[in-house]
């Protein structure tokens, strides 16, 4: 595989069709995306980010266009594509070793090897002393950190994360960003990450996309090429985008 066009967006439209009427959620939407890239969408509710994000997931299909990876056009989910939510959604009768083991079970991997997976995820993640305790005993940025290593225990090419920093405090979500940009830099993984502050999209990506209102299309499309010099929101090159 090459380094270049792991994900491909080809003029995609999607609309979805009700009894009464049709919303036109995403209009020609063309952009490629490299592997190791982590690229940060913005834009207002409602227009189409999480639809784009759902797409690539396989969970809708296009209305128009294409969408492909390794270029082979998306036919449905596969574990190659690990989606992320704002909640973790982890059931609370499971502990977290058992929850990060839920997809390598699911494919049928033996049990040494997805225990060996969910010890090494879990270490990642900085969470393997609580590998035994539920997810309700744990705080909201653990809890992500264990929906994130649940994820990564698939080994995705491409992480999807859908808002995943948005139901947290503060200082959380502080920490939270700093450990996102640590996971991606020791795994490498493609990233499309979905927020509503333009200051934790400076932070985390390499590139901005910024979508227009309903339909959505990319308006922007931005290269963060001071993200390897760990600027925060301080930096004079993050403030000079950030008024752009």
């Amino acid at each position: 595989m090459t380094k270049s066009n792991l994900i491909e967006f080809k003029n995609l439209d999607v609309e979805f069709r009700t009894k009464d009427r049709t919303v036109h959620a995403l209009s020609n939407i063309h952009f490629a995306v490299d592997e190791g890239e982590f690229i940060v969408i913005v834009g207002r509710s409602g227009c189409g980010k999480s639809t784009l994000l759902r797409v690539l997931s396989g969970l809708v299909p296009p209305t128009g266009g294409e969408a492909l990876v390794d270029g082979r056009s998306i036919t449905g989910p596969h574990h190659s594509r690990g989606f992320i939510f704002q909640e973790p959604n982890l059931y609370p009768w499971q502990t977290i070793f058992e929850a990060v083991q839920f997809g390598p079970r699911a494919r049928g991997i033996p049990q040494a090897e997805r225990e060996r997976t969910a010890e090494e995820m879990l270490r990642m993640v900085q969470l393997w002393e609580f590998r035994d305790d539920p997810p309700y005993q744990l705080s909201g940025g653990m809890q992500q950190r264990a929906a994130i290593a649940r994820v990564l225990a698939n080994d995705p090419e491409i992480l999807l994360m859908d808002e995943p920093l948005g139901a947290l405090d503060a200082l959380t979500r502080d920490i939270m960003q700093e450990e996102l940009r640590r996971i991606w830099r020791m795994t490498g993984k493609t990233v499309i990450f979905i927020t509503h502050s333009v200051e934790e999209a400076l932070y985390l990506g390499t590139r901005l996309m910024v979508m227009s209102p309903r339909p959505g299309r990319i308006l922007r499309d931005i290269p963060l090429n001071f993200h390897d010099d760990a600027a925060d929101e301080t930096d004079p090159r993050a403030v000079r985008k950030r008024a752009d």
